[in-house]
């Protein structure tokens, strides 16, 4: 028989009660953090486990460290490195150095760009110092390093303004393709962050786009821009923008040229005309004539120095593009051979890819020494 339900008024008047449900006990397994209850196969711990399935929450991707100054040179002259530095491998098998050895890495370091004088250089100091002796790769490249360094430290000098010249008139030639308008940005960058005023001449009047970039430079660094429309006479409007900057009392003007190819005569006529026409309003002037090298080009560059120091009387270099292609060794070259000031060199199209030239830096850098810093 059935128990009865006790009535509503019972329940009012305190009738006993049913006893309350109770329902199963916790698995231990629960309660003691192990593996939850049963649910869809693949979010279980063993079937992760077994197949090796994702996390829910995938961890996050490292971000890649912000390289230095140094590290971005060595980066730049890492072909030039690592051939350098696969090739002294190869060569020096044996312990004792033979003339074989020495005739094999004369031939792997012009191949590299360096020059039949710089070559002939290192041979002769590792002839001197240590023929017939043990020596490693790794002493072969210190030696590299050390040689390289003494031949760039003269020739690593800063760009000095002369503040008694109001302006000081930069000027910037070169081939097509090397940089010059980026440069005189970037220059002129720098020299705002100085303190000084800029105006700047778009004298690349063959190419519109040339006289917008540096009028977008312009507007980054507040400097003032003399510019024409494409096709006027650069000549003439390098003459406007020397007596223009010399009324205002400019610190620094810069003139941009366009890219002439230096085997081309009436292309080098033009710019002897430009630097005929600033000294009329100044005869001291230009101040500075900054020749800018691709690193890529390699014995090229050797020619360019030599007919553009000719015939615009190039004061220093710029070496530009030292990327991952760049033939680091023709800047060594050209320093063995000219004797030039190098003032800047540069890794990059960013603001802060053009440095002021560091000789040891460099000479480590293409030696393939960047582990020493």
């Amino acid at each position: 028989m059935s128990e009865k339900k006790p009535s509503l008024l019972d329940r009012l008047l305190g009738a006993k009660q049913p006893p309350p449900f109770n329902p199963p006990p916790i698995p231990p397994e629960v309660k003691t953090g192990g593996e939850p209850p049963p649910g869809p196969p693949e979010t279980t711990v063993s079937y992760i486990k077994e197949h090796g399935a994702e996390p829910e929450t995938p961890a996050p991707t490292p971000q890649p460290r912000k390289q230095n100054w140094f590290q971005r040179l060595a980066s730049g002259l890492k072909r030039s490195s690592d051939q350098l530095t696969a090739g002294i491998t190869a060569v020096f098998t044996k312990k004792r150095l033979d003339e074989a050895m020495l005739g094999e890495l004369e031939d792997l370091l012009i191949q590299s760009d360096f020059g039949v004088d710089m070559a002939e250089t290192i041979v002769g100091a590792l002839r001197r110092d240590r023929f017939d002796r043990d020596i490693t790769a790794d002493e072969v490249r210190a030696l590299l390093a050390d040689e390289v360094g003494k031949v760039l430290a003269p020739v690593a000098q800063p760009l000095v303004v002369d503040a008694s010249k109001k302006p000081f008139v930069i000027l910037m030639v070169g081939v097509n393709g090397t940089g010059k308008t980026t440069t005189t940005g970037k220059l002129a960058q720098d020299f705002a962050e100085e303190g000084k005023s800029v105006t700047l001449a778009a004298g690349d009047t063959f190419r519109a786009a040339a006289i917008d970039q540096l009028k977008v430079w312009g507007e980054r660094t507040g400097a003032n821009v003399i510019a024409r429309p494409a096709g006027s006479d650069a000549a003439s409007l390098a003459f406007e923008a020397v007596t223009e900057a010399r009324a205002a009392g400019t610190d620094v003007l810069i003139v941009d040229t366009a890219g002439r190819l230096h085997n081309r005569d009436e292309l080098m006529s033009e710019l002897e005309k430009i630097i005929r026409v600033i000294k009329k309003v100044d005869p001291t002037a230009p101040h500075a004539t900054l020749l800018t090298l691709d690193a890529t080009t390699g014995q090229n560059a050797l020619n360019q120095v030599e007919i553009f120091a000719q015939r615009a009387g190039v004061s220093g270099l710029v070496m530009t593009k030292l990327d991952s292609t760049a033939r680091g060794g023709i800047l060594v070259a050209i320093a063995k051979r000219f004797g030039l000031p190098v003032h800047f060199i540069g890794v990059g199209e960013g603001v802060d890819d053009l440095r002021a030239f560091e000789a040891a830096d460099f000479a480590n850098a293409i030696a393939g020494k960047a582990e020493d810093f």
